[in-house]
Formats: structure tokens, sequence, C-alpha cells
């Protein structure tokens, strides 16, 4: 199952970092918002701030190096280029694991856990192959021009990626987007897949267990309802007119930095400001890698593709599940067994988000390591 990876450099043109800036400099900006806090959307103040940040003080080419320090390539599968960072651990001994992003993240998730994974300080400690794709559509990868890229397609595209790059056995990992396209590898099940990690559990609660919920479960459909009601525009929009929404956030850099940002306020552990937990520099890195790849519309795809479908498969392959408390839906153990069959480990963490790699990155690792080590290829 060769898949013959292409090195790859980022290396973006300076033309489009120029364009940029002439664009920022012609930003034309909405009134203020008629509220004092984030629930019409991002303030106006802080996008000024970001703005001002983004023109003056921002740095791609420092990102760019950083990104750089890992080994980059393409693979083409099923007719579309691929972009993955791949690790090697020195360890004999290491696990091959991919770990897949969400949106509105991208790889950079994952940068800070690289080294702690593939060369734990502790030789007592597991240490891993890393895999980290962008998502079809995403980042560097290939944006397909045909419909058909869903989540069980890039699950599929996963496996073979894994078995193309010589892991006969690996183990999977995901958050947001990613935590679906790992379940759908472990539900698949082609024979590759040891066991996945997910700290994004996508079910839906068993009708006999609502009459009575716990406590836990109330807070759990209480930040349900809240995603619903307030905050899920962007999925309904991103859903069924991914193509309108993505003239708007290709052609405006602040709109599409405006977009994204918004999230990292709502779904992170931040006490009320995105820069208790990420720096601005941090923000806009991610930013940028949807706005120099131009991937607006193709990375709101996925969700026309994926999120209306309504089948969960069980998985039954071994898992693990870390539920952080400000994620977007945090089923309680009992929820999450009607569907992940064969829970090896679980842990409900007193903080940490939804971009947990991101926020707690200490904490992420930890998780990884435990519910792994409980595993076996």
């Amino acid at each position: 199952m060769s898949i013959n990876p292409r090195p790859f450099t980022i290396a973006v043109d300076q033309s489009d970092l120029d364009d940029l800036q002439a664009r920022l400099a012609r930003t034309r900006l909405p009134e203020r918002e008629t509220v004092d806090d984030w629930e019409q959307g991002l303030p106006l103040g802080y996008a000024k701030e970001l703005l001002d940040h983004w023109q003056n003080r921002y740095d791609w080419r420092r990102c760019e190096a950083e990104l750089n320090r890992w080994p980059h390539y393409l693979a083409e599968i099923d007719g579309l280029d691929i972009h993955f960072i791949h690790i090697r651990s020195s360890r004999t001994d290491a696990l091959p694991l991919i770990m897949t992003h969400g949106w509105p993240g991208s790889v950079l998730e994952f940068v800070a856990v690289i080294e702690d994974l593939t060369q734990p300080a502790d030789a007592a400690q597991p240490a891993f192959h890393l895999v980290l794709p962008s998502l079809p559509g995403y980042g560097f990868s290939g944006r397909p021009d045909k419909a058909g890229w869903s989540v069980e397609k890039t699950a599929e595209a996963w496996d073979r990626l894994m078995r193309g790059l010589g892991y006969d056995r690996y183990f999977a990992q995901g958050g947001d987007w990613g935590a679906m396209v790992t379940s759908a590898i472990g539900a698949q099940n082609k024979g590759a897949c040891a066991g996945v990690h997910i700290n994004m559990p996508v079910v839906i609660p068993p009708p006999e267990v609502l009459s009575a919920p716990t406590p836990f479960e109330v807070a759990s459909l209480m930040r349900l309802g809240w995603y619903r009601d307030k905050d899920n525009g962007y999925a309904k929009i991103q859903s069924t007119r991914p193509q309108t929404i993505g003239y708007a956030l290709t052609d405006s850099p602040v709109g599409q930095m405006c977009w994204i940002v918004e999230k990292f306020h709502g779904w992170s552990d931040c006490d009320g400001h995105p820069e208790n937990v990420f720096s601005r520099d941090h923000l806009l890195d991610n930013v940028m890698l949807y706005w120099l790849t131009a991937t607006a519309a193709s990375s709101a795809r996925l969700y026309w593709h994926s999120l209306s479908a309504e089948n969960l498969p069980e998985i039954h392959v071994p898992t693990g599940i870390s539920s952080f408390p400000k994620e977007l839906f945090r089923p309680s153990r009992r929820w999450a067994e009607s569907r992940y069959k064969n829970i090896l480990y679980w842990n409900e963490l007193d903080n940490g988000g939804h971009f947990a790699a991101m926020e707690r990155p200490a904490l992420f690792v930890e998780e990884i390591r435990r519910c792994f080590a409980g595993m076996t290829l």
C-alpha cells in the first residue's frame, strides 16, 4: 500500500504577505456591538487590538520557521495531496500514533506536545512516532474539487496513510472533527488501528437516562444547550452554505480572524478572554494557516459533508476518553458507553477545554501516555 510521500517545506511567497498587509490597511470595520461582552460576537475593541498587532508586530516568518523544524510531507491519497508532519522517535519501542485536529484548529494544535510525546525525558514513559495530518481542505492539504471527502472517507485515507508509512498497527487520537475521524477509524476497524483516544466524544444521550440525569449530566446538557441556542450559527452556515461564507472569509483577513478567534474564546477554558490561555501570536498563527492557504470554503465543506449525518456507529476497539470541563459537549461515562463499547481509559479533568493540546499541553501529554500505556499494539 505505497503512498510515496514527498518532502515538503512551508515557504510562503513574500507577495502573499505583502497582499495581506495591503488588505489589513484597507480594513473596514463595523460599529461597536451594543452589549458589553461577547454575546454578539468578537468585540470591536478586541478586533482592533488584534488588527493592530497583525499589522505592526506579528511575524509569519517566525511561525514558518517553527513549523519547519519538523519534517513535513505530501502524499497523494485518492487523488488528493494530504499534508502531514511525521516525527519518528529515536526510541525503538515507540508507538505509532496519528493525531487529527479539527475546525478552527490546525496542526498547530499539536506543536507544543511533539517533543514530550516523541522524546519523553523519563525513559519509563511511552514514546510515540507521530503522524500529524492536515484534514482535506485544511492548511497545506489539497482542496477537494469533487464532493465526497466526508469524515468516513478521511478515516479511510488516514488508515491508508498509516499503513503506507509502514505502520501495520497504530493508535489514533483526535478532538473536534479529529474526534469524528478517529471514531470513524475505530468504527471501520480495518485491522490496523489498535486503539483510539478521544477528547470530544460525540454521542446521543440514551433516552432512558435522560429522565433521571445526574448533576454532571445536567451540567453537560446545559453546556450543550448553550451551544445549540447561542453558538452554533457558524456550523449551520458552514453545513448549508460553505461556498457563500467562503467568499467573505477568503476576501477579508479580519473577517477570517474574527470568525476563528471568537471560537478560541467560547470553547477554551480561558476565564473570559482567549489571551489568558493563548498568546496573540499563537492565535494569529492559526488564523494564518487558513488565510494564506485560502481554505475558508474548503474547510467549511467538511460540515456540508458530515454535520448532518446522524449515523454514529458503535466503536468496539479499545478506547480512551479524556473529558475536559469546557468542552462543547461533555457526556457522562454511561452516555459515552452507548457508543464506545470498549472504554479502557476514562478521566474527567478539572481544567482545559476544546483545544486541549494547545490549552494544557502537559495535561494532554499525560492523558495520552496514560491512555495508551494500557493498550497493546
